[in-house]
């Protein structure tokens, strides 16, 4: 059976109590917590309380996001990280969120691969010694300074693929990336959104139009979905809308809800 988690960025307006019984109350396994939403992360609660308040739900909390530019000069990011570290450790989080840099001006791969290997030896020792996973995510606009998980990965293998990074593959930045290939083993958490409005093309698509999945979505989740599953993936899909109309729905959980079912009727018909 498919978990399903949430992303807080997909209902904002909530906190992070509400976003806890919302996740709950659809079937989610977990939740992701933000620190760049309006006010401070928890809204001012304690790691400890918040924590509490999950374990209570029955749900993990995969992700605290994020190191934002973690693979630009990541010794100076360092103090941040290892507060966000600290509080992740708090709460019982599994890991936390490593965002790339983006850049105005196109970053070639061989750059992308030095700058991505730098940060991650740095960035190591402390995950190690905090007992978390730092989740990579490549970003797939072209002026992102990590596009590609292939990138990624041919960086772990590098450094003997230690067990403190993962890959999120996240649907959106699939599609932008123009990538193929999944890299379940590796895959540590999925992000899922769709694009339904057809007047953008890849390389004009923007956060913005990131909605929920349903039968109008342009970047092929589902086949995404199927093709992650094939390859052994079993961990959670996480739900990451951006797009203001999502976040101004004043019934989510009904959407999510659709969604969700939307996503596992439809694997279930390829499947059988």
């Amino acid at each position: 059976m498919m978990q399903f988690g949430l992303n807080h960025m997909t209902a904002p307006r909530l906190n992070a109590r509400d976003l806890l019984t919302m996740a709950a109350g659809l079937g989610c396994t977990g939740v992701e917590f933000r620190n760049d939403l309006d006010g401070p992360l928890f809204q001012g609660e304690t790691p400890e309380d918040i924590g509490a308040a999950a374990r209570a739900a029955n749900l993990r909390i995969f992700a605290l996001a994020e190191v934002k530019a973690f693979n630009l000069d990541t010794a100076a990011k360092l103090t941040d990280a290892l507060a966000l570290m600290q509080i992740a450790v708090a709460c019982g989080a599994d890991g936390i969120a490593l965002i790339p840099f983006m850049a105005e001006t196109q970053t070639a791969r061989a750059e992308q691969r030095h700058s991505l290997r730098a940060a991650l030896e740095v960035l190591l020792p402390p995950l190690q010694d905090h007992g978390l996973t730092g989740l990579i995510e490549p970003l797939g606009f072209i002026n992102s300074t990590l596009r590609f998980k292939e990138d990624v990965v041919s960086v772990l293998d590098d450094m003997n693929q230690p067990a403190c990074f993962g890959l999120v593959h996240d649907t959106f930045h699939h599609h932008l990336a123009g990538e193929d290939t999944v890299h379940a083993d590796v895959t540590a958490l999925v992000h899922v959104s769709g694009v339904t409005d057809p007047a953008p093309t890849a390389d004009q698509m923007t956060d913005a139009h990131r909605v929920l999945v349903d039968a109008g979505d342009r970047l092929d989740n589902l086949g995404q979905l199927q093709a992650l599953h094939v390859a052994g993936y079993d961990g959670a899909v996480s739900f990451e809308a951006f797009a203001p109309e999502i976040h101004q729905m004043t019934r989510p959980a009904d959407a999510l809800a659709r969604s969700k079912e939307f996503i596992t009727s439809h694997l279930a018909r390829r499947a059988a």
